[in-house]
């Protein structure tokens, strides 16, 4: 950074120093920071080259921090955070008490609003004005979404309230055609026909929800960019300035695949290249477990379907979309239309396989209970990324799934403990239940370094069953989940392991009660491990168990605390939820 301009730039105040002709190559420093940094510590990288020059140009423009500026879902923040006084740390960023990789708004006072969840950023940034307005404050109020954030209902909500009122909201619509995959749906097409016939109808689609329309423009041109937000600074009401950008910009590669260089892990910084990977012999991903297995039932049973909300390539059913692309949809960041659309496929027969990341079907929670589960409708949800993710943090781990699902009548939990249960658990749901059932898996790869999905290994699984994986005299320990793999780590550790015994709880709900009497009337302590919150989960499950039948056996809990977990690995967020394998021995040592 030697005599460059970036090294002078600390805060937005230095920015508004330069003078625009300096701005383009601002950029390039910019561009060049990032990739170097990501290229060495891995992160999310396309979406924020993509908005170099967009960021540089809002900064610039607007006086932030006192005007608003709010980043949708802030996989493209990364420009934001060195610009805002985070330069210095930034090769911290979604390391363990490093700086998030989202937007949050404890970090910073230019972090107006802490997100990682798509298409909030128009509600929010409504609400930060209409709360200005009742203050009689002046200031600019700013919301960045793309083109896929845009297109889900909660986006849609916000901008028919905020086209009702007289707020001075700006809405920037970054348009690359992506989110994590390709964008989806008519919007798309609507946007795609403006672009290319490089300019908007008179009445189009957010002029009719009382908006002032403003472009398309070149989201890497600066000085248009700044003379564009110039304009709609002084300009009064609800606005909308679309804005044209390349995800990937500035690095080839990244451009050409852009799927693959949202979050590349690292790469040679100078061409680009990812570094290859040793995956000889290493277990298979559960996410690809999943795929596989969905692909390999479907080639058998014509009623299989397979719905996802924007997340082909990260839950893997793009090997199913591939194949059977009739029976496979990509519904766009639009989780509650997710469930409900699962719903409906199930009244006419079909077997519906609906996978979505833990953290995000919470964003449908009351189409599960009312559209699923109320109607008992045996949709088949697939949650991946469930438990501790590591580095993306406290937005996007998969930790309340176990409590927020025990709740509801009807509905079959299960956690496979390996890449083998998983697979017969799907196989078993594909043959006709009677219930809808959800069943939750971690990021990330197996236990079992020679295991593939395998036709003629399939087998069913007897649901509600418990497994005894080692008898013991005094001490049961009940995992849950992949849990279970740490827990059988940490008794082999022990030197007095013949008094533990180990009953794995594939089935959260329902419980096998007479595997539970038997342990409660043969045991003296049990210790239950889940990752996942204590309070409601699988250890308060058996807590209520002891309690409800009288037994005086001590229990305790091992899972995440009622704390929002921070980012870093798994590894080291297992220990400092005390669910690793040292943890657990320790605890188990303490009973012994």
């Amino acid at each position: 950074m030697k005599n460059s301009l970036l090294q002078n730039i600390n805060s937005p105040s230095d920015l508004r120093k330069l003078d625009i002709s300096q701005l383009p190559h601002l950029a390039q420093e910019l561009r060049d920071f990032i990739i170097k940094i990501v290229s060495e510590h891995e992160g999310h990288l396309g979406a924020s080259l993509g908005v170099v020059e967009l960021t540089i140009a809002l900064h610039y423009v607007f006086n932030t921090p006192k005007d608003l500026l709010v980043w949708d879902v802030g996989h493209q923040a990364y420009v934001h955070k060195i610009l805002t006084e985070r330069k210095d740390v930034f090769y911290t960023n979604r390391k363990l008490h490093g700086i998030s990789g989202f937007p949050k708004r404890t970090e910073s006072i230019y972090d107006t609003f802490g997100v990682g969840h798509s298409s909030t950023s128009i509600s929010a940034v409504l609400g930060m004005a209409l709360a200005s307005k009742i203050k009689n404050e002046f200031k600019q109020h700013i919301a960045v979404i793309g083109d896929a954030s845009i297109a889900s209902g909660m986006a849609f909500e916000a901008l028919n309230h905020a086209g009702d009122t007289e707020t001075d909201i700006l809405i920037v619509l970054n348009d690359n055609a992506m989110g994590i995959d390709p964008s989806v749906g008519a919007l798309k097409h609507y946007l795609t026909e403006i672009k290319q016939q490089n300019k908007a109808a008179e009445n189009n689609v957010f002029t009719a929800l009382k908006f002032h329309y403003s472009g398309p423009i070149n989201g890497h041109d600066i000085e248009s960019l700044i003379a564009e937000l110039e304009l709609l600074k002084n300009k009064k009401g609800p606005k909308i300035l679309h804005v044209i950008t390349t995800k990937g910009k500035g690095l080839q590669l990244a451009e050409e695949n852009q799927v693959v260089y949202h979050a590349p892990g690292k790469f040679d910084a100078l061409t680009g290249k990812l570094y290859p990977k040793e995956e000889n012999h290493l277990p298979m991903k559960f996410q690809d477990v999943f795929g596989e297995t969905l692909l390999s039932l479907a080639q058998i049973n014509v009623k299989i379907v397979g719905v996802t909300p924007a997340m082909p390539t990260g839950s893997s059913m793009k090997m199913f979309m591939d194949a059977f692309p009739e029976r496979a949809f990509d519904v766009g960041i639009a989780e509650q239309h997710a469930v409900t659309l699962s719903a409906g496929m199930a009244t006419q027969g079909m077997v519906v396989f609906c996978a979505i990341y833990s953290t995000f079907l919470q964003r449908a929670y009351d189409q599960v209970i009312h559209d699923v589960a109320l109607q008992n409708l045996p949709v088949i949800f697939c949650l991946d990324r469930a438990g501790l993710v590591g580095e993306d943090g406290a937005t996007h781990h998969g930790i309340f799934d176990l409590a927020y699902l025990n709740c509801i009548p009807n509905l079959i939990v299960f956690a496979p403990k390996d890449e083998l249960a998983l697979q017969n658990i799907l196989y078993t749901a594909s043959l006709g239940l009677s219930q809808p059932i959800a069943i939750r898996y971690p990021r990330g790869r197996g236990f079992l370094p020679y295991f593939s999905v395998n036709a003629n290994d399939f087998a069913v699984v007897e649901i509600g069953k418990a497994i005894c994986l080692k008898k013991g005299t005094n001490i049961a320990v009940l995992s849950t989940g992949v849990m279970a793999n740490n827990v059988n780590l940490a008794i082999d550790s022990l030197a007095e392991k013949e008094k533990i015994a180990h009953y794995h709880f594939g089935f959260i709900k329902p419980l096998d009660e007479e595997t539970l009497h038997h342990v409660f009337t043969t045991c003296t302590t049990v210790v239950t491990v889940e990752d996942g919150v204590i309070i409601g989960g699988f250890g308060s499950e058996i807590s209520r168990f002891a309690h409800k039948n009288k037994y005086k056996v001590v229990v305790k809990n091992l899972g995440v605390p009622d704390v929002f977990v921070e980012h870093g690995t798994i590894a080291q967020l297992q220990k400092i939820c005390g669910i690793d394998v040292t943890s657990i021995a320790k605890v188990l040592q303490e009973f012994l």
